[in-house]
């Protein structure tokens, strides 16, 4: 066990060291001088000695070599510099936007899986009956609806016909721990709701396979009971197909989940760069993906561990 964790965390920094290096060449070989670009951005021409002085602010004057490692060695500190655009630290602003979004995620993990697991499961082990014709056509149902629409009717319903819930904004859980929860419940049911149809279908694939094996129905003839089957040997093995894709999506919310945070008004980190696109804030652009892909690099590390976990095979690949 030991063996294969020092070899998946030393795959996970070498992916880190990889996704640094693309990051940092792109922004090397982009036609056009950064610091120009920049101080252009409002339609002025900016002069030489203003040029010259963000340049240096930037480190755009030391050889690229130089670039590179400092990059590398103030991406491990965590020390991502300060904005272009209104001088404060990037990384207080990823520290106070990431959990925003992360809670949203996860709520919503939560909820996709306590929901859509029994439900997939039920509508594998009762594959083609009705339970499982209905369950599978209210699934492709929600997952022809995008998001964006989803989260739209959302707040139409709840908000302005039934008034129950708040149709947006953000309120710190430090300051008004029930208004929080109440704004909480609509993004992130609306994440839940996209992941769970994923969940779903794996699921009852996953369940349908492990209904045909030999060690299924040998399980079965011995008279253990149903519910001893389903559990050790039918849901225990496919789960794993099913972790592995909870895992992919978890990465891609990260970066993803601009439109349910525009839709509800939530500050978190999507918000964040797309405001650094637009004002053409590199370094802060530069951190945002970083964090994400480290995040997403971190995730798959642990659903490897969780994998193996499951299944002991994977060990010893």
């Amino acid at each position: 066990m030991l063996a294969f964790l020092l070899r998946r965390v030393a795959a996970a920094i070498a992916m880190l060291l990889v996704v640094g290096t693309i990051i940092f060449s792109l922004l090397v070989i982009v036609p056009g001088d950064p610091a120009e670009l920049l101080l252009s951005t409002g339609g002025g021409s900016a002069t030489q000695e203003a040029i010259q002085n963000l340049r240096s602010e930037m480190g755009l004057d030391k050889p690229i070599l130089a670039q590179y490692f400092s990059f590398l060695i103030n991406t491990a500190r965590f020390e991502f510099g300060t904005s272009i655009v209104d001088g404060s630290s990037i990384a207080d602003a990823i520290a106070l936007r990431l959990p925003r979004t992360l809670e949203i995620i996860g709520v919503g993990t939560v909820l996709a899986l306590i929901v859509a697991i029994p439900v997939g499961t039920l509508a594998g082990l009762r594959g083609g009956g009705r339970f499982d014709v209905i369950a599978s056509g209210v699934n492709a149902l929600l997952t022809s609806i995008p998001g964006f629409v989803v989260g739209t009717l959302f707040i139409y319903f709840f908000a302005q016909v039934l008034r129950v819930l708040p149709a947006g904004g953000y309120v710190a859980f430090s300051d008004d721990p029930a208004q929080h929860l109440q704004m909480l419940v609509l993004p992130a049911t609306t994440v839940a709701l996209h992941l769970a149809t994923i969940i779903f279908r794996m699921t009852r694939a996953s369940v349908l396979e492990m209904r045909g094996h030999d060690w299924v129905r040998t399980a079965t003839a011995k008279g253990l009971r149903r519910s001893l089957v389903v559990r050790r040997h039918i849901l225990r093995n496919a789960l794993g197909p099913v972790i592995t894709v909870v895992g992919l999506q978890l990465g891609i919310l990260l970066g993803s989940t601009v439109l349910v945070e525009f839709v509800y008004n939530w500050p978190g980190l999507s918000g964040l760069l797309v405001t650094a696109v637009e004002q053409r804030d590199y370094p802060t652009v530069r951190a945002i993906i970083l964090t994400v892909a480290a995040i997403f690099i971190g995730i798959n590390l642990v659903i490897d561990i969780l994998y193996s976990l499951l299944d002991p095979r994977i060990r010893l690949k």
